[in-house]
């Protein structure tokens, strides 16, 4: 119980696997890390960033919670931006939410699980705005109507945050794209929610989000 040695034993296949291909990737890759994308998403253990979208170590940077919510006050999360945007130097934000989410399903439901309730306030807000719109759908089209408006709700706020005006004001270049995993058949869909500066931010209609 204290010593996981399976997974240490798969790490050291994985390493040798890797060094096999690559005999200088594990050097090179120690010395400085330079990803074009931050990718936020959910904590799902089915949903690994870099396995999805078919990435090598080191060309994402990554953050994960329960639900992808980006608030202004997640020193975590806010922390993680400001140093890929500003140290990192990344040319993308990907929020990326999943269908059936346990969170937004927690939302709709009802369910109480204590401290999630308080993190997931923000998706409940937006659940009761749609609530009635949502009224004549089936629980499980419920549920993947929310994850969709909850990542472009997750958009606008990273859009709203400092950090990233601040980036766009210096002409930086930086989009935040607004993605969904498919548990089913492991497939991204782009929601067609991306933004490159404030003007372009401006100019969406009915984006959702708090800060």
């Amino acid at each position: 119980m204290r010593v996981l040695k399976n997974l240490l034993e798969n790490n050291r296949k994985w390493a040798e696997k890797v060094k096999k291909l690559d005999p200088g990737f594990f050097l090179s890759l120690s010395k400085k890390q330079n990803p074009e994308y931050l990718w936020i998403g959910c904590s799902d253990s089915r949903v690994p960033a870099n396995e999805i979208v078919n990435m090598p170590p080191g060309t994402m940077f990554v953050h994960r919670n329960i639900a992808n919510i980006v608030n202004e006050d997640d020193l975590n999360c806010r922390s993680v931006i400001q140093y890929a945007v500003e140290v990192l130097k990344v040319k993308h934000i990907i929020i990326c939410g999943h269908y059936g989410c346990g969170g937004i399903q927690a939302v709709i439901d009802g369910s109480g699980y204590g401290a999630i309730d308080v993190w997931l306030q923000n998706v409940n807000e937006l659940y009761h705005k749609h609530k009635t719109a949502m009224g004549a759908l089936q629980e499980k089209d419920k549920i993947n109507l929310l994850c969709e408006l909850n990542v472009t709700g997750q958009v606008a706020n990273i859009c709203r945050m400092t950090i990233v005006q601040s980036a766009w004001d210096k002409g930086q270049k930086l989009a935040v794209h607004g993605w969904i995993y498919n548990l089913e058949d492991g497939l991204l869909k782009d929601l067609n929610v991306c933004v490159a500066n404030k003007e372009e931010m401006s100019k969406m209609q009915g984006i959702e989000g708090r800060r």
